[in-house]
């Protein structure tokens, strides 16, 4: 997050701080949305990255009370742009020798994430913002810009993919 620091365009010293403090309260909640988009961590770091170095310039304008609803638009519309584009940026050709703090540890969540790896990604977008960050329907849709029909009916796909899921009926079958 320091490089959104640096390049900050010529404002206050008040508006940097709000930034500055914004980032280190809500950082790590755009990072987990993020993670759950991609399910890579360091494209979930450039992820935020991006779209925090995005809405910096409208930092004063938005105001730190409706800020986080548009770093959030921004996350997942710049999400759905990446994935639009032919370039799927830099892969990794091994396994880094140490696991990187914040990623999920039981086999739950891995479960879990690998299912939703396999979703769409509007579905994945929609599952995200409604059961991870317990948005209405009606936010999702003014989040990613779409009526509510069209969330409805990824959610009701979305959801009907996850139950047909073989990693998560596993889950289900042990109880």
């Amino acid at each position: 997050m320091d490089a959104v620091v640096s390049e900050r365009p010529a404002a206050g010293h008040d508006a940097a701080a709000g930034f500055d403090a914004f980032v280190a309260a809500r950082g790590d909640a755009l990072w987990r949305s993020a993670w759950l988009l991609t399910c890579d961590h360091q494209l979930a770091e450039d992820l935020v990255q991006t779209a925090l170095a995005k809405s910096w310039r409208a930092w004063t304008r938005v105001g730190p009370e409706g800020f986080e609803p548009y770093v959030r638009r921004v996350l997942f519309t710049t999400y759905a742009a990446w994935w639009r584009r032919k370039w799927r940026g830099e892969r990794p050709t091994g396994e880094l020798p140490e696991q990187a703090g914040g990623q999920p540890d039981s086999d739950t969540r891995r479960d879990l994430v690998a299912a939703l790896a396999t979703l769409p990604r509007g579905q994945r977008a929609v599952v995200v913002l409604r059961y991870f960050e317990d948005l209405t329907e009606a936010e999702t849709a003014d989040v990613l810009g779409v009526t509510v029909g069209t969330v409805k009916s990824q959610t009701s796909r979305a959801l009907a993919a996850l139950r047909t899921s073989p990693r998560l009926r596993e889950e289900n079958d042990d109880d």
